[in-house]
């Protein structure tokens, strides 16, 4: 099943997966600057919930917020299953491991961090 998408979409997966998130963002930036369509506006949003995690592991709160909810916005207007991913089991996650810190009201939070158990997975359906 994973042979119909691109080297790079699936190097990204596996990078993200690994928690290695700058890594995953600039495989995914280079694919995303060669696709165009539909695909292109996903890859960002993608690219976006890795940096946001990024952001959130090394405490850039603010970071971390701004792309939550840039990348959140992206992903929701496309159906589960898009590409291949379990993308709605993603986003539940996704908003999951983000909770404490979207509730945290400090303007510098000493009582949030990212927590390993809640960071989510990306998923290629049937897999």
């Amino acid at each position: 099943m994973t042979e119909e998408w691109p080297a790079q979409y699936l190097e990204g997966i596996r990078l993200f997966n690994e928690e290695e998130f700058f890594e995953c963002h600039d495989v995914l930036e280079e694919l995303w600057s060669e696709i165009e369509g539909t695909e292109k506006k996903f890859i960002q949003g993608l690219i976006q919930a890795a940096i946001s995690l990024f952001h959130f592991g090394n405490e850039n709160f603010g970071g971390a917020k701004k792309l939550y909810v840039s990348a959140t916005k992206l992903l929701t207007q496309y159906d589960d299953g898009f590409m291949g991913l379990e993308l709605q089991q993603f986003l539940a996650d996704y908003a999951r491991c983000f909770d404490e810190l979207l509730a945290n009201t400090e303007a510098y939070p000493t009582t949030v961090a990212l927590q390993d158990e809640l960071v989510p997975k990306l998923s290629l359906k049937g897999e």
